[in-house]
């Protein structure tokens, strides 16, 4: 006798899930790495941060692997990949704002103040970072690297909830009411 998978049982298992995340992730981080070390595209204090969720999700991805049949453990990693590839949106966003001068960056960003004496605009000039961030170092069609990580994170950040409410383990009778 043969047993029939549904779609529901096959999304239950986060490991598809977890290693498409990673997977994503890492080939994320790799471009950016790419276009830093053989392109040449030296990033700035936010390019840096936008590419820290993309580490913690594939930390994440990897325990839910490691997690996957315990229980809610896996739904839960994936959800918390969404919430750091939302946060990791918020980040990015953040930064075609300030590309775009619609707000200020950081005090990372570049040099803030003024300089009342010689020596003070030195200092300033010499802190400062060699990458601004209100300027893209790169676009296509008119889009950044911060604009196209919107997108990114944004749908990986989706595909990470779907995934994480696919796995939530339901009882029987609500698997069947869903």
């Amino acid at each position: 006798m043969t047993t029939r998978t549904t779609f529901a049982d096959q999304a239950a298992d986060p490991t598809a899930p977890a290693l498409l995340l990673a997977l994503a992730s890492a080939g994320t981080l790799g471009a950016a790495l790419f276009f830093q070390y053989v392109l040449g595209y030296a990033p700035c204090v936010l390019c840096i941060w936008q590419r820290w969720p993309y580490v913690g999700v594939m930390a994440l991805a990897v325990l839910a692997l490691l997690f996957r049949r315990r229980g809610r453990a896996g739904a839960l990693l994936l959800g918390l990949c969404g919430l750091l590839l939302l946060a990791g949106a918020g980040v990015a966003v953040f930064h075609v704002g300030v590309e775009q001068h619609w707000w200020a960056g950081t005090a990372g960003c570049g040099a803030t103040g003024s300089a009342s004496s010689l020596e003070e605009l030195r200092a300033q000039v010499m802190a400062a970072p060699v990458v601004r961030c209100d300027e893209a170092a790169w676009s296509l069609f008119g889009v950044s690297m911060a604009g196209y990580n919107v997108l990114i994170s944004l749908a990986l950040s989706l595909f990470a909830f779907a995934a994480a409410r696919a796995a939530w383990p339901m009882s029987p009778v609500s698997r069947k009411a869903a």
